[in-house]
This record gives C-alpha cells, structure tokens and sequence, in this order.
C-alpha cells in the first residue's frame, strides 16, 4: 500500500504480441506461475490498485492475484499505456509504469522510483551504468560518434510518474519505447535512480532460460 501522502496505482504493460520471443513471453511460466504474477505481485505490495494490460483476445483466467484491473492492450506499447491510464482512477496523484517481461523488480526498486517523484520531481525511472562501449551508427553501418559512456545509463522499469505530468504527456497520442521518452518530450524533469542488475528484461528464450534458472536456485 502507498503511502498516506501519495495514491500510487501501477500499469502493469503486458500486451506485447511477443515478436522477437516467438510468442506470448508474459504468460509464459516462471517460478511456478505466469510471467506478469511477479511483475504484479510486487507492484500491488507498494500501490493502491493495479492495472493490468493484455493482448486483445488474451484476457487471464484466472485474473492474477493483485489486480485490480485487466484491460486490453493496443498495437503499440504506448496505446496499451493510455489504455491502462484509462482505468486508474482520477484520485491517483503517483502512477508507476512497469514492463510484465522485467519479473524481478523488487519492492524496494517501486519504493526508490516513488519516493523520487515525491521528492518533486516529474519522473523517475531505474537505470544501471552502461559498461560496454557504444557506437552510434548511420544507416550504413558506419560508426559517427562514440557517446561517453560514463553519461550513459541503460532504463529499466517501473517507471514512476506524477500522475497528471503523465496523463498529459499521452494526452497527444505520442510514441516513445518507454515512458519516460513521452514525458521528456512533453518538457518533464525526469531523474534518474540507482537501478537492479537481476531487473533483466525477459526479451529472447535465452532469457526466459535465464529467469527460470534464478526461480529454481532461490
């Protein structure tokens, strides 16, 4: 439950058709149960209800633990966003984002996210340093820059956002790969918080092989 000063609601996205996974990778199971069950179970532990967005036609049953909504998603992630903001209620002045394939956000990972927002800033998203050294590339292939990677950080979710600053920034229809792009581009303050090594995003089936193995060594 979220603090007294805060209703905090999280969006559990969940609607991807799973292209580059070969399938439907947030039903797929770890640990005993669904995918999306660990995503929600530590998002309602932190949050007033929890809104969760599935592919259309691939409504849960039962519904997950948690859940206070299921909606359907849309053909892209950020309408199944603006689908799932549909259903979090007007009173809720702290909504988190978070992605269904990262089923290993932890409790404290939502509370840092949303203590940050209460701080006062607009945004605050999860990232870890990048340690790799990256180039930026033309459409041929052809290195143009290579970005200080110490300024670098690679964003996870949950993604925590006051609630109005994000509803308007969607309120134009606007894409992004996360959220906080959409904010970004709206003028919001985002910040930045000390994110999880074990947050890995569930993206191939070497993945899946990777989350099941850590649910079976814990």
């Amino acid at each position: 439950m979220s603090a007294p000063s805060h209703s905090v609601w999280t969006v559990i996205v969940a609607g991807g058709s799973g292209q580059r996974f070969g399938g439907l990778k947030q039903f797929q199971d770890v640990g005993g149960k669904p995918m999306m069950a660990w995503a929600v179970e530590s998002a309602q532990q932190v949050s007033d209800g929890v809104v969760l967005v599935v592919p259309a036609g691939q409504l849960p049953s039962p519904t997950p633990n948690g859940v206070t909504h299921v909606v359907e998603g849309g053909s892209s992630r950020s309408e199944s966003v603006r689908r799932g903001l549909g259903a979090v209620p007007d009173t809720a002045t702290v909504i988190c984002v978070h992605d269904a394939a990262r089923p290993f956000a932890t409790v404290s990972l939502f509370e840092r996210v949303i203590e940050a927002v209460g701080n006062g800033v607009d945004a605050a998203i999860p990232g870890i340093a990048v340690t790799d050294t990256v180039k930026e590339v033309d459409e041929a292939g052809r290195v143009v820059a290579t970005p200080n990677r110490a300024a670098l950080r690679a964003v996870q979710t949950p993604q925590a956002f006051v609630a109005n600053v994000l509803r308007a920034a969607h309120a134009g229809g606007a894409e992004g790969t996360d959220d906080a792009a959409v904010v970004e581009a709206a003028g919001g303050y985002v910040v930045v918080v000390e994110g999880e090594q074990d947050n890995r995003k569930v993206t191939t089936p070497d993945d899946l092989v990777w989350a099941q193995q850590k649910m079976s060594n814990s």
